[in-house]
């Protein structure tokens, strides 16, 4: 009787597969981020008969391989060489969990953890269901004359429709001065420093399509410096900076002055030989009516 119960412990031993954990629920990643992909054992298993493949579900692409103690980066799909990371100091405590980085779009997929060991094997599924994206762009540079109007670029790439995200502000990288700020789907103009106020605005036709671009008006000198476009959405943030530069007259008051010189210089060449002449002529009048005897008055006169 002892040996048939030995005999049923045995094969109720031998015959129940490790168990694995995995993720709660589907998994949201950033775009260009980093996530982690839960798998891990309850009870640690031998590292020197351990084998953990990360696959693709739909492709069967290769993410990363443990196999006969070590990693085996070689043998990573393209798409994810080192990108895939094992957290190689849990593998002891039965932790084969996949560190993501660098996420892309494409990286929104099932994704499966296969353990395997000499007497058994199991598997759990992971999926990257969301991939959230704050991508905030601008020109850089920016240029323009006092008094005219001038446009800094900025544009927001998100995961949600513009008017929904938390806010995005425009302000004074170098003096900390807010511009403008766009929250809850308007502009919120009272928020804006008083240099600003009735000069910021936006293209609110554009802000559907994620433009955020900074309409300056009445540009003054002291408007040189340098912007932040920053986005923000729950844990997401996001910020591009242009530098409004090359601040100076504008060319029409240039042109007028550039003309008054011209005409300045015209008018004393033009002048001088003509007064030089008229007195000239002058003298000489002078000296003639005084020889011919027709000069009233007494006066000395010296011919040049």
């Amino acid at each position: 009787m002892a040996l048939e119960s030995l005999l049923m412990v045995w094969i109720l031993t031998s015959s129940e597969a490790f168990l694995l954990r995995g993720p709660a629920g589907p998994l949201v990643a950033q775009l260009g981020g980093s996530v982690l992909l839960p798998c891990s054992a309850e009870t640690p298993l031998p590292l020197e008969e351990l084998e953990v493949e990360w696959r693709r579900t739909d492709s069967e692409a290769l993410v990363h391989l443990f196999q006969e103690g070590e990693v085996r980066p070689e043998s990573q799909s393209y798409d994810y060489s080192g990108r895939a990371h094992f957290l190689t100091e849990g593998f002891a405590a039965g932790n084969y969990s996949l560190l993501l980085t660098n996420v892309t779009r494409a990286d929104g997929r099932d994704y499966i953890c296969k353990v395997f060991t000499n007497l058994d094997s199991n598997e759990i599924t992971a999926e990257i269901k969301d991939i959230e994206r704050l991508v905030v762009t601008g020109t850089g540079v920016a240029s323009a004359y006092v008094g005219d109007e001038v446009t800094l670029n900025c544009s927001v790439d998100s995961h949600i429709p513009p008017g929904e995200l938390d806010n995005v502000t425009w302000k004074r990288k170098d003096q900390e001065m807010l511009v403008l700020v766009f929250r809850y789907d308007q502009i919120v103009p009272v928020s804006a420093h008083e240099l600003y106020r009735d000069r910021a605005d936006l293209f609110t036709a554009e802000i559907p399509k994620g433009n955020f671009s900074l309409r300056l008006k009445h540009v003054r000198p002291e408007d040189k410096g340098e912007y932040v476009c920053e986005a923000h959405s729950g844990h997401l943030s996001a910020s591009t900076i242009i530098v409004l530069q090359g601040l100076g007259p504008p060319p029409v008051l240039i042109l007028a002055l550039v003309l008054c010189v011209i005409a300045l210089l015209l008018a004393l060449g033009l002048g001088v030989p003509s007064c030089i002449h008229l007195v000239s002529n002058g003298k000489d009048r002078i000296y003639t009516q005084y020889h011919s005897g027709h000069f009233e008055g007494t006066f000395l006169v010296t011919p040049f």
